[in-house]
């Protein structure tokens, strides 16, 4: 006797729920791929993501399927990220799940599968759609998939079924959830947990966004103990030098500071050496290796002096920079075409100009000081021993040279600034 029990015919009533909305979506993405108006829509993040997708050229009759890293650049790229640490969070949060009926997944912020573990059958069946490390699941590649979909939306995603827009991952169920560097709010990596479409479980989503806090907290707690750790070694340093001095991370964090304001984070050379080096924020330093970081000591100017010379580069609108040259080498940043309008300003009055000043420049109205001041103030971050302030300017000792379009008329030619316009018109003949 066939079992109809309440539990028997609430599966079979959620079976085929499950089959008319899929029914649904198919009839959507098809409407979507002709033009065609559909009579159902699909979710607005699913209807975001297609009209993306579409916009791209992804091919929905695709395979799936992309040239997958070396080993070797997937172990460089395992040991440069944090998600390697905090993995045995992301398998004790996922693992049980993964191991009965799905895989666990995780990519690094570019979409690249790093790793991946769970059901045996379903590692299989992911094989045939290029779900395995080294592959790419961006949706510039692989269309709309919960990895590649979270990392574009930067929010958590379920993609079930006919949701996804590549034909071949129909039979698919995922969940996924961006995971932030919590010290910055940087994206690092996406978790994701996948299976057969028969698998979906509107609990997944909760599940792996939680997950992904809890690896979050983990990066947290580990960063605050090391910092300890590298503040014990500092102490007894600090307490002997005279001067400025600040100990940091390998990646800048300040872990103690001497004879200065202290700093959240200090930009470092993408490849830090011991010894002489000039770094934007300070000026001239030496920098000597701590272990897990390094003690930077300011000099103090007295020998070396500041950069003796700017370039102002405006000659291409895609790639706007200032160069500096230093007493030890040149150094380049890249600006921001707000940043470069109000470089340009300060270049054409050496002699200075004030907030209220600055903003009738840039926006033709002198109230707007605040949004001037507050721009200066990232500017200087990076410039600090470039530019000036009480007025706002280039150093005396600092030559300044710009770097013009070949067309006047080319000059930061999406800028609305006064002082731009004005140069960019022709020269009146007498």
């Amino acid at each position: 006797m066939r079992d109809t029990g309440p539990v028997e015919v609430a599966r079979r009533t959620a079976q085929e729920a499950d089959r008319a909305a899929t029914r649904l979506l198919h009839g959507a993405r098809d409407a979507r791929l002709t033009g065609e108006r559909a009579a159902f829509a699909p979710r607005a993040e699913i209807d975001a993501s297609w009209d993306r997708v579409v916009r791209s050229g992804i091919d929905p009759e695709q395979s799936p399927g992309s040239e997958l890293l070396e080993a070797d650049e997937i172990e460089h790229r395992r040991r440069s990220t944090v998600l390697g640490e905090v993995l045995p969070v992301l398998r004790e949060g996922l693992g049980s799940i993964a191991d009965a009926q799905q895989i666990m997944v995780v990519s690094d912020a570019e979409g690249r599968v790093l790793w991946r573990q769970g059901n045996t059958a379903v590692m299989r069946r992911a094989h045939d759609i290029c779900l395995e490390e080294g592959a790419a699941w961006t949706e510039a590649s692989t269309g709309t998939n919960a990895i590649g979909t979270a990392l574009a939306a930067r929010a958590p995603i379920q993609v079930h079924s006919a949701e996804h827009f590549i034909r071949a991952l129909h039979s698919w169920t995922c969940a996924a959830a961006p995971v932030r560097d919590p010290r910055d709010g940087r994206l690092i990596g996406v978790v994701d947990i996948s299976g057969p479409a028969s698998t979906f479980h509107p609990t997944a989503l909760a599940l792996v966004g939680s997950v992904a806090r809890l690896a979050e907290g983990e990066v947290r707690t580990r960063h605050l103990l090391a910092i300890e750790r590298l503040r014990a070694v500092a102490a007894p340093i600090l307490c002997r030098l005279g001067g400025r001095a600040l100990v940091v991370d390998t990646r800048g964090w300040l872990a103690a500071v001497t004879g200065m304001p202290p700093v959240d984070r200090l930009p470092l050379p993408k490849a830090p050496q011991p010894g002489r080096v000039w770094l934007p924020s300070l000026g001239m330093c030496r920098m000597e290796p701590l272990p897990g970081g390094w003690l930077v000591q300011v000099a103090d100017g007295s020998s070396d002096g500041p950069p003796r010379r700017v370039v102002l580069d405006l000659s291409r609108a895609r790639g706007l920079s200032i160069h500096v040259v230093s007493p030890v080498g040149t150094w380049t940043q890249r600006l921001s075409p707000r940043h470069a309008e109000l470089l340009y300003a300060l270049a054409l009055h050496r002699e200075g100009r004030t907030a209220s000043e600055l903003a009738r420049d840039i926006f033709g109205d002198a109230t707007r000081t605040v949004t001037v001041r507050a721009e200066i103030s990232r500017m200087r971050r990076h410039l600090a021993e470039v530019l000036a302030h009480r007025p706002y300017r280039f150093g005396e000792d600092v030559e300044v040279e710009v770097v013009h379009p070949e067309h006047p008329g080319d000059l930061l030619p999406h800028s609305k600034a006064p002082v731009v316009v004005a140069a960019r018109r022709p020269a009146r003949r007498g």
